[in-house]
């Protein structure tokens, strides 16, 4: 089997080889290769030692140094060159006590994660797949190296990385390690938040989002996002619907562009339902005030996923505005979004056709017609440029104290009266309609 090298990557073996060290290219590099997917990292592994590599190259980086790894900048590139190792004890599911390095490639290779990255590769020698990675890959299946429970009690990140990876490749998790993940699932409360959400939003962004059903079955929901199995154990009684909330949700997430702030909304558009559900006298479930309740939950929940401060927001305000369903006419609309916010148009249009396209069929189409109509008449404002917000609005700040209106709270309050005026009307939104009318409705001197 022949995989095309990048001419660095290709540099740096031959750099080792020639130096008496035997080099080859390793791991999720060589797997994307095979199945035709365009790596996003090459990873080199050899026998030299970390010095030895140092010594070879004209800049490095102590990346990992302890365990083994060196990064070799080439241009603006960098590599991970680490020596072949056997990890020493996990005492905390996530690092080895220590690193023993090891002459032996195979013995590197017992190491790892998964049998597709198992697989090392060298552009004279071919292909080293000691533990049937090509046949895994064939098979369509995700299967631990060696012992599943060793695995991952060596890093427990691993069980969200087999569901990750089966998103990922479209591939299925290999029975006695989608069994292990659900007896080892509670050991994912000993990694961080940041490992965490970074598996999450690959999973989510896959092309196989549905896979967020397998963390609900294998227990590892419970542990890293218990929100999430009251969604999946929430129905819904009501003829807008079909399915759990959770189930819903997994077709939204199909549904959804992928998009990592679209798929987050897509995730948590809903979450609240579990907690505002109620029930009528005919049986018919209700989850009034879901959206304004999920925003704030979706808050809390990234937070606690340690998700930067610009996610949270959009995120939220999607949630918060994905069931704003306005008149359709343009004061409507133009009120709509100044009520959902415009950082949130147009990809609020994205999540309420997969939120239509997920629900049962009834009224379905009334409802992709109202959205078509909300869509284009959006289009025909931000076309005309209509006035939506404090920056477009036809006098400012300087304005109002030219007219002795003194700087502090009173004067945001006019803005924002006015700004609310020619949302509703936009044909007043000049300078000399809205000084005149300031000075004759809302300032007394």
């Amino acid at each position: 089997m022949d995989i095309q090298l990048p001419g660095q990557v290709k540099f740096i073996i031959d750099t080792l080889e020639e130096a008496g060290f035997e080099a080859y290219a390793v791991g999720g590099c060589v797997r994307d290769s095979i199945i035709g997917r365009n790596p996003q990292d090459w990873d080199i592994t050899t026998v030299a030692k970390p010095e030895q590599v140092k010594g070879l190259f004209r800049r490095t980086i102590d990346t990992g140094i302890a365990h083994g790894t060196v990064t070799v900048m080439l241009d603006r590139n960098g590599y991970e060159v680490t020596t072949y190792r056997i990890d020493g004890t996990y005492e905390d599911a996530r690092h080895p006590n220590g690193v023993t390095f090891t002459p032996d490639l195979l013995e590197d290779l017992k190491r790892r994660d998964f049998t597709i990255n198992a697989m090392a590769y060298h552009p004279e020698r071919g292909l080293v797949d000691a533990f049937d990675g090509i046949a895994d890959m064939r098979g369509g299946v995700i299967r631990c190296v060696g012992d599943p429970a060793e695995r991952f009690g060596e890093d427990a990140l691993r069980m969200l990385r087999a569901v990750r990876f089966a998103a990922q490749l479209g591939f299925q998790v290999e029975g006695c390690t989608r069994q292990a993940i659900a007896d080892m699932a509670p050991l994912l409360g000993k990694v961080s938040a940041e490992r965490i959400q970074v598996e999450l939003v690959k999973l989510l962004v896959s092309q196989n989002p549905q896979e967020m059903r397998t963390l609900y079955e294998t227990g590892m929901s419970a542990v890293i996002l218990p929100e999430w199995d009251a969604m999946m154990e929430t129905k819904q009684e009501n003829p807008h619907h079909a399915y759990t909330v959770g189930e819903h949700t997994i077709r939204v997430l199909m549904h959804t562009p992928q998009d990592r702030i679209l798929r987050l909304a897509a995730l948590f558009h809903d979450v609240a339902k579990p907690v505002c559900r109620t029930v009528d006298e005919k049986g018919v479930d209700h989850f009034y005030g879901h959206p304004e309740q999920g925003a704030v939950l979706t808050r809390k929940i990234l937070r606690r996923l340690k998700f930067d401060n610009a996610t949270i927001d959009m995120t939220a305000r999607l949630v918060a505005g994905h069931d704003v369903n306005p008149a359709l006419h343009d004061r409507g609309v133009r009120r709509a979004i100044r009520r959902v916010g415009m950082e949130c148009y147009p990809a609020i249009f994205d999540l309420k056709l997969a939120d239509i396209l997920a629900q049962s069929d009834y009224e379905r189409q009334e409802k992709l017609e109202a959205l078509d109509r909300y869509r284009e008449l959006y289009r025909e404002i931000m076309a005309r440029g209509d006035c939506l917000s404090l920056k477009e609005l036809a006098v400012d700040g300087k304005d109002l104290i030219e007219l002795g209106i003194p700087a502090g709270r009173k004067l945001g309050e006019i803005l924002s009266r006015l700004l609310e005026l020619v949302v509703e009307e936009p044909e007043k939104n000049t300078k000399e309609y809205l000084t005149g009318y300031t000075l004759e409705n809302l300032f007394i001197r």
